[in-house]
């Protein structure tokens, strides 16, 4: 299989698998399962980071101090982002644009979907972002390519699920709320297939975008979903979210391990 079909068919079965799970749980009474996803998200996200993505752009930096600084600008990077979403749709104690903790109740009144396009047009950049991030991944090694994209496809199946319940609270359809999420991740498709032919002739560029797909996954685990575990303190929560972090992280351990090694 050659690298660009590996981007192709990643970006295109993880966004469509990703899209239809979500859709799963957010029109039937499982979306109570969604905190546990989340769990199991953190994990594969920190483990993708770190077990996987980082030690492969350290690996192929040549200079590790800048790399280094990279994830931290990185980090800084998505903090900011996030702040310019919120200062922009956001209005005294109530938001709107911020993504929803999934499994939480969400009691938007309809507002003619205002809120739901919001969410749309940042979710298809942030789609588009991962298809670039894919396409890096892919390139520097086809097994950090496909650890990659499973742990995307974790973190976004919760995420999902939150926009699919803003759709539905905003007045769209199911069936319009499940078409604007499948156009929306035809944008990691464009991300994806557009970096390769871009990074073909930068490779030096690679480390330098690995070092940022690995800010993006520590910055979501991190400010975004871990804060949301803290709403849970509970013993029998906190024992669970701790083993389904485990289970995040043991498996990107295993497809590491099936995949055999690095090439």
């Amino acid at each position: 299989m050659s690298t660009l079909t590996g981007i192709i068919l990643a970006s295109l079965f993880g966004g469509i698998l990703s899209i239809s799970v979500a859709a799963a749980f957010a029109m039937s009474a499982r979306a109570e399962w969604v905190p546990m996803l989340v769990s199991y998200a953190i994990g594969a996200l920190l483990g993708a980071a770190f077990l996987e993505i980082l030690p492969h752009a350290f690996e192929l930096t040549k200079n590790i101090e800048n790399t280094a600084a990279t994830i931290l600008f990185g980090i800084m990077l998505f903090f900011l982002l996030e702040k310019l979403v919120l200062w922009r749709h956001c209005h005294a104690d109530h938001c709107e644009a911020h993504v929803p903790v999934p499994g939480h109740d969400h009691n938007h009144d309809n507002d003619h979907g205002r809120s739901g396009m919001m969410i749309m047009v940042g979710d298809t950049f942030h789609n588009f972002v991962d298809g670039i991030i894919i396409a890096a991944a892919f390139l520097a090694d086809f097994q950090i390519g496909v650890v990659t994209a499973l742990a995307i496809i974790a973190h976004e199946i919760p995420q999902e699920v939150g926009d699919f319940l803003i759709l539905l609270h905003s007045g769209y359809t199911k069936k319009h709320a499940f078409m604007l999420n499948l156009l929306s991740s035809l944008a990691t498709v464009v991300g994806g297939v557009l970096a390769y032919f871009m990074l073909q002739s930068m490779h030096e560029w690679i480390p330098f975008f690995l070092a940022i797909a690995a800010a993006s996954m520590i910055y979501v685990a991190v400010a975004d979903l871990i804060p949301g575990l803290h709403k849970r303190p509970e013993l029998q929560a906190t024992l669970q979210q701790v083993l389904l972090i485990g289970m995040g992280i043991g498996s990107i351990w295993l497809t590491e391990a099936l995949l055999g090694g690095h090439a």
